[in-house]
């Protein structure tokens, strides 16, 4: 059984910050192995401003601070997500009043800012107002991470009515079928491809360097997967940056890592 840290979760997320900008402080806090093995335990007022893709775009990256697991503490928003997916009787189960903790950290969403992760781990974090001009040949919108509706509805918003700049690749890769089924419902595969990104069926893809977006020497990639080790995304010699679907959007739009407005 690990032992546990837990993050006391208060405030609200400003505009163009997202659950992945949350995460990604975090693990720059902790650094790669400042969980490990143990359980991050999500709970706090300020959950209720937070939706269930920012939920799990959290839960999914808390490996990557070493954590055997992320979890959210049980609430109307876990609730209201489960109709129509739950058919059977389920347990709820909560924290002791009196459960002891290896750590515990108070998080005020309203101070997280947008922020990237640079080459080659994910604790290298910066937050987006610290970075000067950084050009990229590619982005990568998408993945397990942060392929999700509100990720992309996120990426349209900015896309909307922008071009890709001429010198970036941009790959949008929904997590999973229903997924591209309705964004593409909503129109959003359109403006994606009318903006100049090149949309993929869902797939891990370029995230580890199986396809699609393979990085060669020398070239940047600025994604919202979820590592960003040596040799990651393709050649030893490139590197990857890791940030939420608002800023690799942004980023895309200006050819160089770009604070989102």
């Amino acid at each position: 059984m690990p032992s546990a840290i837990k993050f006391n979760i208060t405030g609200k997320l400003n505009e163009y910050v997202m659950g992945k900008d949350v995460i990604l402080k975090i693990i720059g806090m902790l650094g790669v192995d400042g969980a490990l093995y143990k359980s991050m335990e999500f709970t706090g007022d300020g959950l209720k401003n937070l939706s269930m893709d920012d939920r799990l775009s959290i839960a999914n990256m808390a490996v990557e601070a070493g954590a055997k697991n992320g979890i959210f503490a049980y609430d109307e928003i876990t609730k209201a997500y489960q109709e129509g997916k739950v058919n059977r009787e389920f347990a709820v189960y909560e924290a002791d009043e009196d459960a002891v903790y290896d750590a515990v950290y108070n998080i005020n969403l309203s101070e997280v800012k947008p922020c990237v992760a640079f080459p080659h781990l994910p604790e290298n974090v910066h937050d987006i107002d610290e970075i000067s001009d950084i050009k990229i040949d590619q982005v990568v919108i998408g993945s397990c991470t942060n392929g999700r509706m509100e990720d992309l509805e996120m990426a349209a918003k900015i896309l909307n009515g922008k071009k890709v700049h001429k010198d970036v690749r941009c790959i949008v890769i929904p997590a999973t079928q229903k997924i591209y089924v309705e964004a593409m419902k909503k129109g959003l595969l359109e403006i994606f491809i009318e903006s100049g990104c090149a949309v993929s069926t869902p797939t891990c893809g370029p995230c580890l360097g199986g396809h699609m977006g393979i990085l060669a020497k020398g070239e940047r990639a600025l994604a919202t997967t979820n590592r960003n080790f040596v040799g990651r995304m393709g050649h030893p010699e490139s590197e990857v940056y890791l940030a939420s679907p608002a800023v690799a959007a942004a980023s895309a739009i200006t050819g160089k890592i770009s604070k989102p407005a």
